[in-house]
């Protein structure tokens, strides 16, 4: 996780790991499944104006949920059986851009310079 932080603002460390936490999470677990035989990628990039992960799991993959899928007040997070899920609406605070590709095996995660 430290490398995949690296270029970053420490300010935003904390946020940002738990982000990427929960998207490798997602990944593993949902994504391929918890099948050992299959792995979970992540490529980095930093643009002038953002930082920028893409995630790849070797799953079926899944229909995406429309970009936010759920905006409840920031006091708290979603009930539970909420569409989303508490991880994608994680996913959803802490990235200013969340997207992913059409199978759903893809998720790309921006986070923008302020």
């Amino acid at each position: 996780m430290d490398l995949l932080l690296q270029e970053v603002p420490d300010v935003l460390h904390a946020e940002l790991r738990l982000g990427l936490q929960e998207a490798l999470v997602n990944a593993a677990k949902h994504g391929n499944l918890l099948n050992p035989g299959k792995s979970v990628s992540v490529r980095y990039a930093r643009f002038q104006d953002r930082h920028e992960w893409v995630i790849t799991d070797q799953g079926l993959g899944f229909v995406p949920p429309p970009s936010p899928c759920y905006q409840p007040p920031h006091d708290h997070l979603p009930e539970h059986g909420c569409e989303c899920g508490r991880g994608l609406f994680i996913l959803f605070e802490i990235f200013d851009q969340v997207r992913w590709d059409k199978t759903g095996t893809e998720l790309s995660l921006s986070k923008y310079l302020r």
